[in-house]
Formats: C-alpha cells, structure tokens, sequence
C-alpha cells in the first residue's frame, strides 16, 4: 500500500469516526426530545445532515442507535463523577453540584436514561443496568476512599436522590428535586 492511500484511510476512517460522534449526539437530542417510539433515524440524519441510509452504515438498527447514545450518556455521567475530586466532609456535597451542573449542561442524557428506564427491550435494559451499576461502583468507590461511614448506604441514598432528580427533570417539576441541608 501506497503512504498516499494510507494517508487517504486514514482520512476516511477519521472522518467516519468523526459522523458517528456527530449521529450520537443527534441521537441523543432527537430521543430525547419524541422518546424511543416516536423518533426515526430519519430525523437523526436531518439533524446531521446526511442520508438515513448512511446511519444503518454504522448501526444496524434504531435500538442499536439508542444503546449507543445511552452508552454514550451513561460515559459522560460517569467522566463527570470520575473527576469530582472533594474531602471526605465535602465528597457528597461536590457530588450533587456537578450532577446538578450535569443536568443543565446535558439535559437531554438525562432525559435519554429515564426514557430508557421504562423499555422493555433486552438490548437497553442492559445498557441501563450496565450504566447504573458502572456509576454506583464508582460512586461506592469514592465514597470508600474518602472514608465516609457506611458508603453503601450514602451511596444508595445519593442514587436515589439522583433519580428522583431525574424524574423531576422528565416532569418538568423542580420542586419534587431533594432538599438537602446545608
């Protein structure tokens, strides 16, 4: 092979990595905003500007398209909580100010996991407990090199805090988020 067709590979391969970003990205938006049965991957590729031919290039099918997408907000979330560096005495504190951070930044995610909490299909249920227990051993993780007392339990509490804000979110219902003390 030619350094010039290398070079060309290389480009196309690039660029192919490149459009599957951009179609992630739009999935997310597009599933967020009409849910899992009423969006179509021809409103994804409007929204990348390409032929929907080209997305089922890349995934085969709407449901491979979604766990991707929710794979992908299930890595953000845990990228976020991965760096949340804190003491021991302000772990749970910094913990909550960047998820709440998360939630206006990426809303759509958000959005995205708790569409997905109520589909039956196989292939996302997986994602979702996959996601779910990736940012619970993380967190668990976290909370018992920071030597909080009975990590297990704060980190349950945190999770369900969590998801009572992401219900809220979905319901357009701040007022359901927790209260915490200050």
């Amino acid at each position: 092979m030619s350094k010039l067709s290398g070079d060309v590979r290389a480009k196309e391969e690039a660029t192919s990595v490149n459009r599957r970003e951009q179609i992630l990205e739009a999935a997310v938006v597009v599933f967020a905003e009409h849910g899992y049965f009423k969006a179509t991957t021809a409103q994804v590729a409007e929204k990348v500007g390409i032929s929907q031919p080209y997305i089922f290039k890349l995934f085969k099918n709407k449901e491979e398209l979604f766990v991707a997408a929710l794979d992908r907000a299930f890595e953000r979330t845990i990228r976020t909580f991965t760096d949340v560096e804190a003491s021991g005495d302000k772990l749970l504190e910094e913990s909550i100010r960047v998820y709440e951070q998360m939630m206006e930044t990426h809303p759509s995610e958000i959005i995205l996991q708790v569409q997905a909490l109520g589909i039956r299909d196989e292939a996302i249920r997986s994602s979702m407990q996959a996601g779910m227990n990736k940012v619970t051993q993380l967190m668990e993780n976290k909370f018992t090199a920071a030597g909080i007392a009975n990590p297990e339990v704060e980190v349950s509490t945190f999770m369900a805090n969590g998801m009572l804000c992401h219900i809220a979110m979905a319901l357009e219902m701040p007022e359901l988020k927790p209260k915490h003390l200050k």
